[in-house]
């Protein structure tokens, strides 16, 4: 009765594509914001913290970046 579609596997729904955008939003404002506070900052602990932080942040936007890139991963070069 529930007859499932097949979906190519390089394919990026509506659906991941919402929150693919959450996510790199979410990623990007998070990443600016901890980028002008490190201004601020003057406890080199917080400021260690915080450079470790806006590296998780760009690493995070770079992988939303490498999907919308290659949306099947690797094995579809």
């Amino acid at each position: 009765m529930n007859k499932l579609m097949n979906v190519p596997v390089d394919t990026i729904t509506g659906k991941d594509l919402d929150y693919l955008s959450d996510m790199f939003q979410w990623n990007f404002v998070a990443l600016k914001k901890t980028c002008a506070d490190l201004e601020c900052i003057g406890n080199q602990d917080i400021v260690q913290i915080f450079g470790e932080a806006t590296d998780l942040f760009e690493n995070n936007l770079n992988t939303i970046l490498d999907i919308l890139d290659n949306p099947g991963g690797e094995d579809n070069d």
